[in-house]
């Protein structure tokens, strides 16, 4: 390891300077990644170019933000490269961490179609929808640890930020999350929207975590690739927050795209929703049960969106496996699935109004709203609600909900099944 002693000393007359001489050229117990963004992409390249000359190179490079991750000595401060003319800011490169629970089931092959909807599929609407449209044409990704080839999931492209190989999930959460979201059913499992357009955004590594700057980097790649709705379960530490992270939320809602994310697995000790989803603009979604309540683990907070079911899901694994997993990671896809079948219908809807389509038409669980938001995610309800305002349509108090349960007190066969009216005369997509 290489270090200069005089960090921040008044003889270092250029910004690439303070920056090298806090710097560390290995690997040390004392090393920390920080941020560095910077005020014009002139300064940026300038203080770049002169790193390399010093040997010095930074993991990433976010270039079109003018923001590159460095590893610093923590001993040293950073006050006066903070306080420099050509600087934003200067902060961690915080670890993100998938929000599902550590609990060890065993993987399962399975073999042969069941023919209908998982029970969490079912408890939020999505099988009501689908003879409307099972999500064709839209784009979700799932930045996660990745996806993993599998006979119910169909990739449609994607990428590793964390070092530009494969984007094949090495740790499985992903995979799961993807299942849930976008299972075809092909072999035996359904998601949310089948018919999606999946995307693979590995911004977590086979451990389950990964750095804000590869996070960042996958938002900016959605926007690029122009992605409209984004998964991601996962969260920085309680406490612990990013600009550049929370930049990178805003431009992609003012690129349209739906931003869902889990509230986090903190429980009622929570003293905040996991950063982004308390972030504003941000869908965060708390884990229910089967038996509709709020999971123990789900974290309270203000700024909930909506409930989705998360104990005890089954979903794809690896190597074509199926596994039985629990945490808010869990809960999110649901709604993102559910946003995906939403905008297939209505692509203008933006993401405020398809946030509001799942208020107004959440079912209440009789939790308080920091636990629960607006209560358990009702895809099809919302798909109404939207459409109503969308046509200006005003009904009578109730009638909406009245007409949803009518059509899925017994939707899955039966002499006495509704006919679902609503969703049919258009013609699936």
């Amino acid at each position: 390891m290489s270090l200069d002693r005089n960090c921040g000393g008044e003889t270092m007359n250029s910004l690439s300077q303070l920056i090298s001489s806090c710097a560390c050229r290995s690997r040390n117990r004392h090393g920390e990644r920080r941020l560095f963004a910077f005020k014009s992409l002139r300064s940026y390249r300038t203080c770049l170019r002169e790193l390399r000359t010093a040997g010095y190179r930074p993991h990433k490079q976010l270039d079109e933000q003018g923001i590159f991750s460095l590893t610093i000595d923590k001993r040293r401060s950073l006050r006066e490269i903070a306080r420099h003319t050509g600087i934003r800011y200067v902060e961690k490169d915080v670890k993100a961490r998938a929000h599902s629970l550590r609990r060890k089931t065993p993987s399962i092959r399975a073999s042969g179609n069941t023919g209908r909807a998982p029970w969490n599929i079912q408890q939020v609407q999505a099988p009501l929808v689908w003879p409307l449209t099972r999500g064709s044409g839209i784009r979700l990704a799932v930045l996660d640890t990745g996806i993993a080839a599998h006979p119910d999931l169909k990739i449609a492209g994607g990428i590793n930020t964390i070092n530009g190989r494969s984007y094949r999930d090495d740790n499985g959460h992903g995979t799961h999350v993807a299942g849930i979201a976008a299972g075809t059913g092909f072999k035996r499992l359904k998601g949310m929207a089948p018919r999606i357009s999946l995307y693979a955004v590995k911004v977590l590594d086979e451990s389950g975590s990964g750095y804000v700057s590869d996070i960042v980097e996958g938002i900016d790649w959605c926007i690029r690739n122009r992605v409209q709705v984004m998964n991601l379960s996962l969260g920085l530490p309680p406490g612990e927050d990013s600009q550049a992270l929370r930049e990178a939320v805003r431009r992609a809602l003012r690129h349209g795209i739906v931003i869902i994310s889990s509230a986090g697995n903190e429980g009622k000790s929570a003293e905040s929703l996991d950063a982004p989803a308390r972030y504003a603009g941000v869908l965060a979604v708390a884990a229910s049960t089967k038996k509709g309540k709020i999971a123990g683990f789900s974290s309270r907070g203000s700024g909930l969106a909506c409930a989705a079911p998360g104990l005890n899901i089954r979903s794809t694994w690896l190597r074509g496996g199926y596994k039985t997993m629990s945490g808010t990671s869990m809960a999110a896809p649901h709604a993102a699935g559910g946003a995906a079948l939403l905008l297939a219908r209505m692509p203008r809807l933006l993401p405020h109004q398809i946030s509001r389509a799942f208020g107004i038409s959440a079912k209440k669980l009789g939790f308080n709203v920091r636990a629960q938001g607006a209560g358990l995610l009702q895809t099809a309800d919302a798909l109404m609600r939207a459409r109503a305002a969308a046509n200006r349509v005003v009904q009578r108090p109730g009638s909406q909900g009245q007409a949803c349960r009518q059509l899925i007190r017994k939707p899955f066969g039966g002499r006495n099944r509704p006919t679902p009216t609503l969703f049919i005369q258009q013609g699936k997509r």
